[in-house]
């Protein structure tokens, strides 16, 4: 750890503003996690983020604090570190609690049965003893450390109750034995229960929490394919060595077969066949692939063999940014999680203050003996459950957005599904988003100049743009064999067109009918989409056609069902727009917009309820950050990716209506699961003050609390979500 970190920082001294990453492991509890969170903030790091099913933990280092003073202040909390990026990834295993699990309970079982078995001895004080301390040292070594740091930390977990009811109980025993109480005195196996029944209960949490990680481990593990590179040997033959994916570099050629899973993102130089493309679309129907297309990393061949050349390696790829995306948004917490932090973070001095009064009240008030008191007080300790409460939400989380990463859908935070409960307007872009962008060139009319130096000009202007109607343009000219129009300066003008001047200073644009003057508006804006003027003179009109995606009809079906009103907003022409409107059920309309009047229209609905935005363009980009939800497609331009909350991975918009199912779903099963916790608590700390639990009893029910929760969560994995 401290290579890498040296490596990483020679200084040891990390810029404001760097990005962290690390793994920690041992956090017991959601309490745990919220030591080390606030351990972070006392350090100055503003929002950390601590995930404490996948042990992530993310933050910016500011300036003047070392990350070597971060590793080590989170180790003495008692966890173990590791840079998430560098290190290789830590195997959770639970073979160390498992042997404790039996250890403890070898033990604890002859205690918990003696009163059924004929043994005598037994039921000696001196060999309850000896059979407890074997268990209350196995709970010391499990509980201890994180309870005694996280009370330094200043938040008190679930292991400090743990211990302090099983410590209360062989003190008491102990004090019993020293003074020849008798039997009255005597707790050992309670002792040995709580700390054995819980240590059950921590490992069926420990299996079902690292199920709801199972999304995240399973696209991490894509990572570490082995690569079929070609090289060149001594003799100049070209020879096939296995590397690990991470070792290759951009322009590597790999050689894939069926089977293989792509290293990298690359370009395909020769073959075809078919690809599963499940990561990126969650269809398992395999994709057909020839020369010049892109394979992703982390798809798998299932038919044919190509000859790669590799793009993109390491963090740079595809698979790279889902995971680093569905990690930070675990990471990211909604409001409701905030709220359940709150409790837990003051539930544990609560439960103690509760515990002391039970006792007090039994003892002094009731009339109950000494023993009874105690016992109840234990019983308070032990059943109450403030783990349940903390793994309400991110258990939920977890399994929501790696159900979402497999269904094609790359949410950027938690508080996203939250979010998306609660939009009353879905506002549509046109061109790209509701319409295939798959673009035909219908027809190309010029007026006063040469056709084939028009065809130039048009190629020189849009090869450098990124919008739909550009590239089908420069592919249909480039398919045409047009060779292009040196032009220098260059520029595209947000929701105007592209500008450029040749050798000789004449000035072209290319663009929509707002290039044209007013008298020629009228005449030519409802046949042709695109205009060419030359020093403000129209020499060329371009008409494009356009179809609708699939599912667009039923996606915006769906929106009204459920009480949302559609909205298409546009820089496209009235008559296009309002075509589109009618053919897929869209309510309300604004056309012809610019980018400006766009971010307005946003504006103003956002300021009446909350809104979400779908768009691709860079021309969205503003829009798409102002609204509450911007949601972007895969093939967009990076701009409207960066602004946006939800990124459909193959831009299939039938998967936005999984979003917003998933999202339904989820904060169902977050509501019910904090209902249950707090129910739970309400409901089972009176009945242990009342004296109706044993401790044995209450360790049980807690253990089950947590169990509860989890598997609850795990139900979002099975659910049925279209």
């Amino acid at each position: 750890m401290e290579a890498i970190l040296q490596d990483k920082q020679k200084d040891k001294r990390s810029p404001e503003g760097k990005a962290v990453h690390l793994k920690v492991h041992g956090m017991s509890c959601t309490n745990c996690a919220l030591g080390v969170e606030r351990f972070l903030t006392r350090k100055g790091i503003k929002d950390p983020r601590v995930n404490f099913a996948s042990g992530d933990v993310a933050f910016t280092l500011p300036a003047g604090l070392s990350l070597e003073t971060v590793v080590e202040g989170i180790r003495k909390l008692g966890y173990e570190v590791q840079p998430a990026d560098n290190a290789p990834a830590k195997k959770v295993t639970i073979s160390p609690l498992l042997l404790q699990l039996l250890v403890a309970w070898g033990f604890t079982l002859p205690l918990v049965t003696a009163m059924f078995l004929p043994y005598a001895w037994l039921h000696d004080p001196f060999v309850q003893l000896g059979l407890t301390l074997p268990v209350f040292a196995i709970g010391v070594r499990q509980f201890g450390r994180s309870a005694w740091h996280s009370v330094k930390s200043g938040v008190a977990n679930m292991d400090v109750l743990i211990l302090t009811g099983a410590t209360a109980a062989l003190i008491y025993s102990l004090y019993g034995l020293l003074t020849g109480g008798g039997h009255d005195y005597m707790f050992f196996e309670t002792t040995a229960s709580i700390i054995s029944i819980v240590l059950l209960g921590n490992y069926m949490e420990h299996k079902a929490v690292k199920q709801t990680t199972t999304a995240v481990d399973e696209l991490t593990r894509l990572q570490k394919a082995i690569a079929k590179r070609l090289a060149v040997s001594e003799k100049g033959r070209e020879v096939v060595e296995e590397v690990p994916a991470d070792s290759l570099t951009v322009g590597d050629v790999v050689l894939l077969a069926v089977g293989d899973v792509v290293p990298a993102d690359g370009e395909i130089l020769e073959g075809a066949g078919s690809v599963n493309e499940a990561l990126l679309s969650g269809e398992s129907l395999p994709v057909e692939k020839r020369r010049g297309d892109t394979l992703v990393a982390g798809t798998e061949v299932v038919d044919g063999a190509f000859r790669m050349q590799v793009q993109k390696v390491a963090g740079q790829t595809m698979l790279a940014q889902i995971i680093e995306l569905v990690q930070r948004a675990q990471a990211r917490k909604p409001d409701i999680q905030r709220l359940a932090d709150r409790v837990s973070a003051v539930f544990v001095p609560a439960v103690i203050a509760i515990a002391l009064i039970t006792f007090a009240a039994n003892y002094f008030f009731v009339g109950v003996g000494m023993s009874e008191s105690i016992t109840r007080a234990i019983a308070v300790l032990v059943i109450s459950c403030p783990c349940a409460m903390g793994l309400a939400v991110p258990t939920a989380v977890t399994v929501a957005l790696g159900r979402a990463a497999r269904s094609g859908i790359l949410l950027r935070g938690a508080d996203t599904l939250e979010r998306m409960q609660g939009i009353r307007y879905v506002l549509f872009d046109k061109t790209g988003t509701l319409t295939t962008g798959n673009f035909k060139i219908k027809e190309i009319k010029t007026f006063g100049i040469d056709g084939a130096f028009a065809q130039r000009v048009l190629l020189a202007l849009e090869q450098s743009s990124s919008h739909p109607i550009a590239r089908a343009l420069t592919e249909h000219l480039q398919a045409e064999g047009v060779e292009v129009l040196p032009l220098h300066s260059l520029r595209e003008i947000k929701g105007v067109g592209m500008e450029g001047t040749d050798a000789e200073g004449n000035r072209y644009r290319l663009g929509s009918f707002r290039l044209l003057p007013e008298a020629q508006r009228a005449a030519l804006k409802q046949s042709y989409d695109l205009f060419l003027l030359c020093n403000e003179e129209l020499i060329a009109a371009v008409a494009i056609e356009d179809e609708v995606k699939p599912h667009a009809t039923e996606l915006v079906d769906y929106l009204h069902r459920r009480g949302i009103r559609t909205v298409l907003i546009s820089g496209d022409k009235a008559h296009k727009c309002n075509q589109l409107a009618q053919a897929v059920g869209i309510e309300e309309v604004y056309a012809e917009q610019t980018p400006e009047q766009k971010l307005q229209i946003v504006e103003t609905l956002a300021s009446k309820a909350q809104i979400a935005m779908v768009g691709d363009g860079v021309n969205d980009a503003p829009a798409l950050s102002r609204a509450h939800v911007g949601i972007s497609l895969s093939n967009a331009t990076q701009a409207a990716i960066r602004a946006a909350e939800v990124v459909l991975l193959d831009g299939n918009l039938r998967h936005l209506q999984t979003a917003f199912e998933i999202g339904r779903y989820t904060l169902r099963v977050m509501k019910q699961n904090l209902f249950w916790a707090f129910f739970y608590n309400v409901l089972a700390i009176p009945i242990a003050a009342a004296g109706w639990l044993s401790p044995m009893v209450a360790a049980l029910a807690m253990a089950c609390s947590d169990v509860i929760v989890v598997f609850n969560s795990l139900r979002l994995r099975w659910m049925k979500i279209e």
